[in-house]
């Protein structure tokens, strides 16, 4: 993978994560299936809703690994019996894997399928707010 020139200055110090999560992030967009919306639900929530069109909910799994979160859809094998003779197949008959990067402090609140739509609701709770002190030393 290509390394991004704007993170290779020596002025920033400590950003790799970041130029990995941008780079986790670009992959990600490269993907086309299954097509998906995001919808900002107000007050920091987000629903991310896939069309996953015969995928049953044990053949689906949402997974959230190092602040990626991972939707994948495992098919069986019998959506495709070798006795259909079919004139025209459309519908995409086969597994996938679609990720989104998380930013810091979001949280998934649950997964919904309902009429070949998965539903994924976000939310970004209010971090709370702390003031730390600190401390001064006299020097000598």
């Amino acid at each position: 993978m290509n390394r991004s020139i704007l993170f290779d200055s020596p002025f920033l110090l400590g950003f790799e994560h970041t130029r990995s999560l941008i780079e986790r992030a670009a992959k990600a967009a490269a993907e086309s299936y299954p097509p998906y919306n995001v919808e900002d639900r107000g007050d920091g929530g987000l629903r991310i809703t896939l069309a996953v069109a015969g995928f049953s909910p044990d053949q689906l799994e949402v997974t959230i690994e190092d602040r990626q979160l991972v939707v994948a859809g495992r098919r069986d094998g019998a959506a495709a019996r070798p006795e259909d003779a079919f004139l025209h197949r459309g519908i995409a008959a086969r597994g996938f894997v679609r990720s989104f990067v998380l930013a810091d402090g979001m949280e998934v609140e649950g997964a919904v399928l309902e009429h070949g739509l998965l539903h994924i609701d976000l939310a970004r709770p209010e971090p709370e707010k702390r003031v730390v002190r600190v401390p001064i030393r006299h020097g000598g």
